[in-house]
């Protein structure tokens, strides 16, 4: 089954010049989800993990599944003043500024082995941020997920040689 099949493209979002991978009608195939969720959970087999960290929104999806399929825990990464309990914050560059992304404080235990996964690995710069959330706690990023990869953005630079499963590349 080809994936990419299931991803359509937005011309011009959200600003003139990108084009947005939109994966709802992959959310919406039963047969493609099953299908992208069983890779997703076959690349985090190979490795112990105990939580799984979602990065807020699109990375919740199939966090959360990844997480029951591995019989791990599951956290979740979200913009600032989302999460309800302390929080540690880390900022990231974005090309127009910076953003941050919090995590609560009690998520990750010292020691814990670490899969995180998002929608799309792109310059690197979330996925990175939150690389740093995890260690900063104490935890260890075994594998960073993605549904896809836009190699030509060179995100794996960001990523410091950390392993690294996309579904799909671009």
């Amino acid at each position: 089954m080809n994936l990419e099949n299931y991803i359509r493209d937005i011309q011009d979002f959200p600003k003139p010049g990108i084009v947005f991978k939109d994966i709802t009608p992959l959310l919406l195939s039963l047969e493609g989800r099953n299908q992208c969720l069983q890779q997703l959970v076959a690349a985090g087999a190979n490795h112990p993990i105990d939580k799984v960290v979602g990065v807020e929104s699109r990375g919740f999806f199939f966090g959360t599944l990844i997480a029951d399929r591995l019989q791990a825990g599951f956290v979740p990464v979200r913009k600032p003043r989302k999460l309800p309990f302390q929080t540690l914050s880390e900022s990231y560059a974005l090309e127009y500024g910076t953003d941050s992304l919090e995590i609560h404080a009690d998520a990750i235990q010292p020691g814990d082995r670490v899969l995180i996964h998002d929608d799309v690995l792109a310059t690197g710069g979330t996925a990175a941020a939150v690389c740093r959330l995890v260690e900063r706690l104490g935890g260890e990023v075994v594998l960073c997920s993605f549904l896809m990869e836009l190699t030509f953005l060179n995100g794996r630079q960001q990523l410091d040689n950390r392993p690294i499963h996309a579904v799909m590349t671009y």
